[in-house]
């Protein structure tokens, strides 16, 4: 897991989604630690609209299966839950989702102390029509989850 270490802390920037009543686009948030001796990893993903309104929330966690040596993200948003291979790659990671003939894929880099993450729509054999794309620079660091937690008698 430590491979992901550069994921703790709080960050901030833009995040842009291509749906087919336009182009929508947010301020987004994320929040990321670790718990349980370092094994898990939470990450909380919060957008706000122009307003201040909450646009999306979401919460995932990225563990670490020893037996099969793989990660996996389990993710819960918008009243949805998955759970979904996690690929780490030299700069990143890569994780998709697939639902009958439609693949939405999402590849996140790492690089210049910024936090790229992108998705495409893919259907049957055709090519890859991005739609999503966030950008997020480090804001501080974070104690959370552990941070706070309910102290014993």
């Amino acid at each position: 897991m430590r491979k992901f270490s550069w994921m703790d802390g709080e960050w901030r920037g833009v995040a842009v989604t291509q749906t087919p009543a336009g182009e929508q686009r947010v301020t987004h948030t994320e929040r990321v630690g670790s718990t349980l001796d370092g094994s898990v990893r939470l990450i909380e993903g919060r957008s706000y609209r122009a307003d201040g309104s909450t646009a999306f929330h979401a919460l995932a966690m990225l563990s670490f299966d020893p037996d099969t040596r793989s990660y996996r993200l389990t993710s819960h948003a918008e009243g949805r839950y998955g759970s979904f291979p996690l690929v780490p790659t030299a700069s990143g990671y890569s994780w998709e989702i697939a639902s009958g003939p439609v693949t939405i894929r999402y590849t996140a880099t790492f690089q210049d102390g910024v936090w790229t993450e992108t998705g495409v729509r893919v259907v049957g054999a055709g090519s890859p029509t991005p739609f999503f794309r966030m950008e997020l620079k480090r804001i501080g660091d974070s104690s959370w989850p552990e941070g706070g937690g309910v102290k014993p008698l």
